[in-house]
C-alpha cells in the first residue's frame, strides 16, 4: 500500500512525501524509525482499474521465479541490504503483477515483518516450498545459503518444466495446422466438387459422404463454428479445473504409455530434489515431506507422501511406505533407506534427484525424435483418407463413362 504523510523532523522542520508498506502500523514505523514525528498519514486511494484487475490474467510465470530467485541470491550474496535488493529487483521486472509483489514485500519486510511471513501473503508467487525454505534459512541463519538452494533448484525446474513444454507444443501447433487447412477445404475446396460427386448417380462411399456431411454443416452454419470450437475447448478447460478433471488428469498422465513413464521420472525428481533441499535447509522432515507433497504435483504423489509423514510421525522409516507403491520403482526406495540408515538422506537424494533429471532429459531427447515421425505418418494417413474419400467416387463415375 502507497500512503501520503506529513511528519516533523527532530529539529522541527515539516516534511512530506509518500511511502510504500503493509499496512498503517507498518509505515508508521519505518518514519519513526528514520526519526521522524508523523502529523498526518493517509492511504493513497487505488484507481478503479486497479481495483477491477482481472485475476485470471495476473500470475507468476516460472521463467520469472526463477530470475527473481537467481538476482535475489547474487544481490544477497554480495551483501546488498534485503530491502534495497527487493526494491532494485520489483524496479527491473516487466510483469507488472510481480513487481507489484516484490514492492509489498519490501515494504513489509521494511516494517519489521520477517521475509518469509511476507513472502507467505503472495501464495500466486511464492509456494509452500519456497516460504519453508526461506523460514529455515531464517531460522538457522543461513539465508545467504538457503537463497543459493532455491536459484538452483528453480533453474532445474525450469530446465524441466521448459522441455516437458516443447514436447507438447509441436504436436499441438501441427494438429492446430491440420485442423485450420481441414475446414478451409470443406469450405472452399468440397462444395464445388459436390456436384460432381453428385453426378453419377451412385451411392456415395460412407466417408464420402460424411465429408459432404460435414462441408454442409460449416457451410450452412459457419457463423456457429468459432462458438462450438468455444464452448468445447471451454468445457474442457472448465472439465480439468474441478477435482474430478485433475484426478482424470493425474490418472492420465501416469498411465498413458511412454508418457506415463516421463511424468513418473519427473515426480520421482521433484520428490527427491524437493525432499533434499528441504532437509538441508534445516526443516524436520516430517515438515519436509508435507511441504513436499504439496508441491510434487500430482495427487496421487501427494497421497503417498501424507502416508509417509504419518508413518515417521509414528517413529517408522520412510522406506516403509514408498515400498508398498510401484510408484517408487526399488531403486528410490533402496536408496531413501541406504540415506535413512546413514543419516545422509539429504546427499542421497540428491543424488537420485541428479540421475532422474538426466533420465528426463533423455526420455524428453527421446521422445522428441520419435514425435515428428509419429505426426508424419499420421497426417499422412488422415490426408490419405480425405483424398480417398473424394476421388474414389470420381473415379467410379469415370470407369461408368
Amino acid at each position: 500500500m502507497r500512503f501520503t504523510y506529513s511528519a516533523r523532523t527532530r529539529t522541527g522542520e515539516m516534511q512530506n512525501g509518500n511511502i510504500e508498506a503493509g499496512s498503517l502500523d507498518g509505515a508508521l514505523n519505518i518514519l519513526q524509525r528514520h526519526s521522524l514525528i508523523v502529523v498526518d498519514i493517509q492511504a493513497e486511494k487505488e484507481s478503479a482499474f486497479l481495483v477491477k484487475k482481472i485475476k485470471f490474467f495476473q500470475k507468476v510465470k516460472p521463467k520469472e521465479k526463477m530470475i527473481f530467485s537467481r538476482q535475489i541470491a547474487t544481490l544477497f550474496s554480495s551483501k546488498i541490504p534485503l530491502v534495497e535488493a527487493l526494491r532494485t529487483l520489483s524496479s527491473q521486472m516487466e510483469n507488472q503483477f510481480f513487481a507489484e509483489i516484490i514492492q509489498q514485500v519490501a515494504a513489509d519486510v521494511d516494517s519489521g515483518t520477517t521475509l518469509s511471513s511476507a513472502l507467505e501473503k503472495h501464495p500466486k508467487a511464492f509456494v509452500d516450498f519456497y516460504v519453508h525454505m526461506v523460514r529455515a534459512g531464517e531460522v538457522s541463519g543461513k539465508l545467504e545459503e538457503v537463497f543459493e538452494y532455491l536459484a538452483q533448484h528453480e533453474e532445474r525446474d525450469y530446465a524441466i518444466r521448459s522441455k516437458i513444454s516443447s514436447v507438447m507444443v509441436y504436436p499441438a501447433v501441427i494438429l492446430s495446422f491440420f485442423l485450420v487447412v481441414f475446414i478451409l477445404v470443406l469450405i472452399f475446396i468440397i462444395p464445388p466438387l459436390k456436384d460432381i460427386l453428385m453426378s453419377g448417380g451412385q451411392e456415395l462411399p460412407f466417408l464420402t459422404r460424411i465429408i459432404l456431411a460435414l462441408s454442409d454443416a460449416v457451410m450452412g452454419y459457419w457463423y456457429l463454428l468459432p462458438v462450438v470450437l468455444g464452448g468445447v475447448g471451454g468445457g474442457v478447460y472448465y472439465f480439468f479445473t474441478t477435482e474430478q478433471g485433475k484426478d482424470a488428469w493425474d490418472l492420465v498422465k501416469l498411465k498413458v504409455p511412454v508418457i506415463g513413464k516421463l511424468f513418473q521420472k519427473v515426480y520421482l525428481a521433484r520428490f527427491c530434489e524437493n525432499l533434499s533441499t528441504l532437509i538441508i535447509g534445516g526443516l524436520p522432515i516430517t515438515q519436509s515431506l508435507e511441504v513436499t507433497a504439496t508441491v510434487i504435483g500430482s495427487k496421487k504423489y501427494r497421497q503417498i507422501l501424507e502416508q509417509a509423514v504419518e508413518e515417521v510421525r509414528r517413529g517408522n522409516p520412510i522406506n516403509t511406505v514408498l515400498k508398498r507403491y510401484a510408484e517408487f520403482p526399488p531403486l528410490v526406495v533402496s536408496m531413501v533407506a541406504v540415506g535413512e540408515q546413514t543419516g545422509r538422506l539429504d546427499q542421497t537424494l540428491k543424488n537420485v534427484s541428479d540421475f532422474y533429471q538426466r533420465e528426463v532429459s533423455d526420455a524428453i531427447d527421446t521422445l522428441v525424435s520419435l514425435i515428428e515421425p509419429v505426426m508424419i505418418a499420421l497426417l499422412g494417413i488422415g490426408t490419405g483418407v480425405f483424398l480417398a474419400a473424394v476421388l474414389l467416387p470420381i473415379y467410379n463415375i469415370a470407369q461408368g463413362m
